[in-house]
């Protein structure tokens, strides 16, 4: 989602938040029937809380005809409520204020699943594992994922005592943790897949995503990368101004970037590249899927559109429309589309939504496409399309409205239904936390912190498998052995990232789950079609 913050003074609120919504709207949008709408609202809520038969909550029913109100406009006008919005905010702020770890309440009990890289839990050498029993000294024996965020949140600066429970370890551990501000890294991980080619996961596209970039590809540069590929699979945006610095650090020149259009021509505005990049001239591939949009849309676009790399795997989910956000007195705050955006080509990305029934209809459609595998680089898998067509610098065809087609078709590999609950289920991570109990020591003693060892070298036994299979079914999970078979490679893989994670974090994870992932095999097999397009040496 694109969007850009700005805050109002403070209003006093009244019970109708419909008037101070008027307010705001009346100065951007004015429209001659307005007052009276409003005053119809104001109406109809005073009645209601006045006369209706039972008493109502005024706050409830003004949320609601807020949220009725935007669902008559497009997909991605959203209201957020106070409860949202600080965790919303964090997210895209890319901080928050705690302790840092990354948790899951298992069996009733909290369970670290990792600390956060520069976070003070990570510092004090608290472990993925580790069971806090109490906090405060108080049990928190089957607490709620709420009720945790209550508890070891808090201010900067602020302590909080919690006891663990440690696996090889008699007596629990006593820790007290002064709460500082805990990044929340936008990219995932970064490492090298081979001698010569960097890999960059990009979840989402915070305030801090472009100077985590940099510094990922710094560090890849320090390896000898010479080729890159970006993950942007799944990445659902955020900020445009980050996805135009982003794209800027591959485009040369003063080319355009991305171009928006809207009703009123304050919100018109057209972003160039403008710094040069020690990276402009590196072959680049970027990964992309039915999840990745926006911000994401606006990166694969600029690349297409110029030549400069190729862009493998699914089209994207097709989100064209840029929204601002009005901060609202009482902390909730309405994100409002305010124009398109283009591509450099002057492609609108944005996919229909007008001709749908509702929200659940527009993004049920999300992979619904049947697209035809395989080398797209003339785009004739849309040829028949009634989409309208662009071209790009060489003069190949693209098109708009319908997210950003790839240059390669590659289809992810369906999971089958077995396999989906037993991730719904979660037991791939319960059952490895099990088998790390009695293990780590061994792991850790034979492999150290040697991460390309492990991943040669330690194999899913097919006892492991099994045993897996019947702790599944104590979890519900019921056998289905042609499903098994099918995705048996995956489940045994998926098993190894969940161990590798323990011990190496994000990079453990994706290098040892990429070894499986068709869309990177193929996408590292056409570095020299990505040089021949973008005219490299």
């Amino acid at each position: 989602m694109s969007f850009k913050s700005v805050k109002f003074p403070y209003l006093l609120f009244t019970a109708v938040i419909g008037i101070v919504l008027g307010v705001f709207l009346d100065k951007v949008f004015s429209e001659d029937n307005l007052r009276d709408s409003i005053r119809k609202f104001n109406d109809v809520l005073t009645f209601t809380e006045k006369y209706y038969v039972e008493e109502v909550d005024t706050q409830k029913l003004v949320e609601a005809a807020i949220n009725g109100m935007l669902n008559e406009l497009d997909p991605h006008s959203v209201y957020i409520a106070p409860e949202q919005f600080t965790q919303v905010e964090e997210s895209f702020r890319g901080d928050f204020e705690g302790i840092g770890i990354e948790f899951q309440v298992v069996n009733d009990t909290l369970t670290v699943v990792s600390a956060i890289s520069g976070g003070p839990s990570e510092a004090l050498g608290i472990l993925s594992g580790d069971r806090i029993v109490k906090i405060e000294d108080a049990s928190v024996i089957g607490i709620s994922n709420d009720d945790v965020r209550k508890k070891l949140r808090g201010k900067a600066g602020s302590e909080v005592k919690v006891t663990i429970s440690r696996v090889g370890v008699s007596k629990l551990i006593d820790y007290k943790i002064v709460r500082d501000k805990i990044p929340l890294y936008s990219v995932d991980t970064h490492f090298m897949i081979n001698e010569n080619t960097g890999y960059v996961s990009v979840s989402r596209f915070s305030e801090t995503t472009y100077d985590e970039l940099v510094d990922a590809l710094e560090d890849l540069n320090k390896n000898k990368m010479n080729q890159l590929v970006i993950d942007l699979r799944g990445n659902p945006g955020g900020y445009l101004n980050q996805a135009v610095k982003i794209s800027d650090l591959f485009i040369s020149g003063k080319k355009k970037i991305v171009y928006t259009e809207g009703r009123r021509k304050e919100f018109d505005e057209v972003y160039y590249a403008a710094e040069s990049s020690k990276f402009e001239d590196i072959p680049l591939i970027i990964l992309i899927n039915r999840g990745s949009a926006s911000a994401s849309e606006i990166v694969s676009g600029a690349v297409q559109d110029w030549d400069r790399g190729l862009i493998v795997g699914e089209t994207s989910f097709g989100k064209g429309l840029v929204q601002r956000q009005f901060d609202l007195p009482d902390n909730s705050a309405l994100r409002l589309t305010i124009s398109q955006y283009f591509t450099p080509s002057g492609r609108l990305i944005q996919r229909d939504y007008k001709n749908k029934k509702n929200k659940e209809e527009y993004y049920s459609e999300m992979g619904e496409d049947e697209e035809t595998e395989g080398n797209n680089i003339d785009h004739t898998a849309e040829q028949d399309s009634v989409r309208p067509e662009y071209k790009t610098e060489k003069g190949r065809i693209v098109y708009g409205g319908g997210g950003i087609t790839p240059d390669y078709i590659v289809k992810s590999e369906l999971v089958t239904p077995y396999t989906q609950n037993l991730l719904r289920t979660n037991v791939f991570y319960t059952f490895i936390l099990s088998y790390l109990d009695k293990n780590t020591e061994a792991i850790k003693n034979k492999y150290k912190e040697d991460l390309i060892f492990f991943k040669k070298d330690f194999k899913i036994s097919e006892e492991m498998l099994k045993n897996f299979i019947e702790y599944a079914k104590t979890k519900e999970v019921t056998y289905n052995e042609e499903e098994y078979n099918k995705d048996k490679e995956y489940i045994a893989s998926r098993l190894k990232a969940q161990i590798a994670r323990n011990y190496w974090k994000n990079e453990g994870w994706y290098s040892v789950l990429l070894n499986e992932d068709d869309q990177l095999n193929k996408a590292l097999t056409l570095f020299n079609e990505a040089k021949e397009l973008a005219k490299l040496k």
